[in-house]
């Protein structure tokens, strides 16, 4: 019996081959802007999400996350680590206990039980690639106390105030 026949392999999964143009406005053919969640009960403010690439035998899921100027993502946590990879834009992120400025090219990496936002600047939008785990588990919203344990610190309570932080200078 020749290896292209072994009776004992699983069936090769669909071919899912392609290339996705990539456009100026940061889409890509084939692949639909979707709302950033299906629920109000996450507080957002003008964000949309892409996802890149998605399939059962790939253990993780490449999304593209779009925040509109002066936007910001769910202030979350979750059991996953993920990884964040900015591609345009500026703006700040929170990342347990220490906001950060974010500009291209700069990555995040996420720990899991690690609370984190990202937000825009108010000029321009910030776009990033997030890459996670395929099956993961739901976001986490804080608590009043645990709200309140993260405004201890300074920096985090003018972020998340939506006051300034230091920044980087603009381009």
């Amino acid at each position: 019996m020749s290896a292209d026949t072994d009776l004992g392999a699983a069936a090769p999964a669909p071919d899912q081959s392609r290339v996705h143009g990539f456009h100026g406005d940061y889409g890509w053919d084939g692949v639909e802007r979707l709302p950033y969640k299906a629920t109000e009960d996450a507080p957002f403010r003008d964000v949309a999400r892409q996802v890149l690439a998605s399939a059962p035998d790939l253990a993780a899921e490449l999304r593209y996350f779009e925040v509109g100027p002066g936007g910001h993502t769910t202030l979350e946590r979750h059991g996953h680590r993920h990884a964040v990879l900015v591609l345009r834009g500026r703006g700040r992120c929170l990342v347990g206990d220490a906001v950060s400025p974010i500009a291209p090219y700069d990555l995040v990496q996420i720990s899991p039980w690690t609370w984190h936002q990202f937000r825009a600047d108010p000029d321009r939008p910030l776009g990033f690639l997030c890459l996670v785990n395929a099956e993961r588990d739901r976001p986490q919203l804080p608590t009043a106390d645990q709200m309140a344990a993260l405004k201890r610190t300074p920096a985090v309570a003018a972020f998340l105030d939506g006051g300034s932080t230091a920044a980087r200078p603009k381009d």
